[in-house]
């Protein structure tokens, strides 16, 4: 396997683990939260879902959003297969960017976020994109494990 294929496999993994997860947590708790602060069941999961798409922008640009507007905006929240339908194409025009790229560009494109203070390889931030997902992943089962829910086993 090379470096790109590598990033597909685990991007193509940690997204099935998450909706083997997601699939998991009864409908009725979709809108609990720990704390006032925190996002709700499906809040988290749309975040993940809509984060993808903005990291993929922010490669695009090469850094920076400027004046993004994400097509997520004003919709309501509904469940998560409209969720996941929702992404749908997003997702498949970020793998399909990923299947694009040469071991050249993961290594001499680089991602300059001014803002948060960035400065990284192409192929680092790819693999940020889903390490971005991993954690919520883990934040999602501690919210499981705070409800006393049982916690489907992503761990196959």
């Amino acid at each position: 396997m090379n470096s790109i294929e590598i990033i597909l496999l685990n991007s193509e993994e940690t997204r099935r683990r998450s909706i083997k997860l997601w699939q998991g947590i009864p409908e009725e708790y979709w809108n609990w939260k720990p704390d006032k602060d925190a996002f709700t069941i499906i809040e988290k999961i749309r975040h993940v879902l809509e984060s993808e798409h903005l990291f993929h922008k922010i490669i695009d640009n090469r850094g920076n959003l400027g004046d993004y507007l994400s097509p997520w905006e004003g919709i309501e929240y509904s469940d998560l297969e409209f969720e996941l339908e929702l992404a749908k194409k997003y997702r498949v025009h970020f793998l399909n960017m990923i299947k694009g790229l040469t071991i050249f560009d993961l290594e001499n494109i680089i991602i300059e976020r001014t803002e948060v203070g960035q400065h990284k390889k192409l192929g680092d931030y790819l693999n940020r994109i889903v390490f971005h997902e991993a954690v919520h992943m883990g934040q999602m089962l501690g919210y499981l494990r705070i409800l006393s829910l049982e916690r489907p086993k992503i761990w196959d």
